[in-house]
């Protein structure tokens, strides 16, 4: 029998502890399909008298987890603790120091220093995986990190937030407000008490700069990712993109443009023809499209012990077989330094919902100033009628340049007749 693969965890919050369930509930299977023992043999976290639910009685403990990753028995260094920089950055720079291998679900650290830390593991000859960062169980690293790797990936987006993705399936289904079901959200735990990463598209971003790395061969740059969160998503707007056919979904998309590498992420009207239209709740869904393979889809919950949990041990099984893949697909000296693409160089098309006093001109008004943007309107919704209150008027736009949208929208939102600032989501288009 080989010698057992020798497993020390920093951190052990849920994703821990059920690293720790999975790996003990299945440890026949997972030596047979290792080829080898997976055996945990050093835990560090900051509460050593917390009843997490698993066995550590035949674990050496570590108040340090940065002492454990220098001194621990151990072949692998699996980074459970979050957080960009503090601990975890310190146990990863440690564990490669001392010439051992790592994995991470951080995807905070992975989107901030990813690039860095592989070029660390490069030199130190060491493996550093991280799947479970990105869109929890789901084995999209290892698809665009192999099973993609004989195409030149054309573009890769998805919903890459369950909290995001539930708020929204909630808000249609039982046509609840956004602060309503972010309240049951956060009582269920899908949401933090501080919401901001996750409902402001924070978290979705830190994913896509990932997901783009290991599609286009660059660098990480987190930076360059155009952000914008679902806060400002209303019922009125859900309720209008079924009426024209399509479903709001927070989306992450990366492409290579003209302009260099276009990363964004925000909520957009998706066709329901789109399969990804269709995934509900806190379901996350990733597409990568290929020039020979075409469109590929990966579904499945993205956060979670059990989801997580089983990226983390998945990424373990690959270094117990001496599998060596390069962290971001290609050897870390070959990654290129893309330009962001600017978000006001954006080409799409738009959906515009306007809240106008019902007086006479205000239409001739609007689409004037569209007129002396070049921005075409290709539909328009105007049906309600009110002495006293203010109307929505809903314009569905003809694809052109972000920036010149923007420049009308914030004419329009001068106008006297319009009482409120104009809600603008973009139609992507996915074809």
């Amino acid at each position: 029998m080989p010698d057992p693969l020798r497993i020390a965890i920093a951190g052990l919050g849920t994703v821990g502890a059920g690293t720790l369930r999975l790996l003990s509930k299945h440890d026949d299977l997972l030596a047979a399909r290792a080829g080898r023992p997976l055996t945990v043999t050093a835990i560090s976290a900051r509460d050593k008298s917390k009843d997490r639910g698993v066995q550590l009685d035949n674990l050496t403990w570590f108040d340090d987890p940065v002492a454990m990753a220098h001194e621990a028995e151990a072949d692998v260094i699996v980074e459970l603790i979050g957080g960009e920089d503090g601990p975890a950055k310190a146990v990863c720079e440690a564990a490669l120091a001392a010439g051992r291998h790592i994995v991470t679900a951080n995807k905070a650290l992975m989107a901030v220093h990813g690039s860095e830390l592989a070029d660390a593991a490069e030199q130190a000859g060491a493996v550093l995986n991280f799947e479970a960062a990105v869109a929890g169980g789901i084995p999209i690293v290892k698809a665009l990190r192999e099973g993609l790797a004989g195409n030149e990936i054309t573009r890769v987006y998805g919903i890459l937030n369950g909290t995001c993705n539930y708020i929204l399936t909630k808000m249609r289904e039982e046509r609840r407000s956004f602060e309503d079901v972010l309240d049951e959200a956060q009582r269920l735990g899908y949401a933090e008490a501080e919401p901001s990463m996750d409902v402001d598209g924070i978290d979705a971003g830190q994913k896509l700069a990932l997901l783009a790395s290991l599609a286009f061969g660059s660098r990480i740059d987190f930076s360059g990712v155009y952000t914008e969160g679902i806060r400002r998503i209303s019922l009125l707007d859900i309720d209008y993109a079924e009426e024209l056919g399509y479903r709001i979904k927070l989306l992450g998309s990366a492409r290579r443009t003209e302009y260099g590498l276009e990363q964004r992420v925000y909520p957009c009207m998706v066709d329901q023809r789109f399969p990804i239209a269709h995934v509900e709740g806190a379901y996350n869904a990733v597409v990568a499209i290929g020039d020979f393979v075409g469109d590929t889809m990966f579904q499945g919950l993205g956060a979670g012990a059990g989801p997580t949990a089983s990226a983390v041990v998945a990424d373990i099984i690959d270094i117990a077989r001496n599998h060596r893949a390069p962290t971001l697909g290609i050897s870390a000296g070959s990654l290129q330094s893309l330009p962001a693409a600017p978000i006001g160089r954006h080409w799409g098309a738009y959906y515009v919902r306007l809240m106008v006093s019902d007086r006479p001109g205000v239409i001739a008004d609007v689409t004037a100033v569209f007129r002396d943007e070049a921005v075409s309107i290709e539909s328009m919704i105007q049906r309600a009628r009110s002495e006293t209150e203010a109307v929505p008027v809903v314009l569905n736009m003809h694809e052109c340049e972000e920036a010149a949208m923007q420049r009308a929208l914030t004419r329009i939102a001068t106008l006297d007749s319009v009482v409120e600032a104009p809600t603008m989501i973009r139609i992507e288009s996915l074809a």
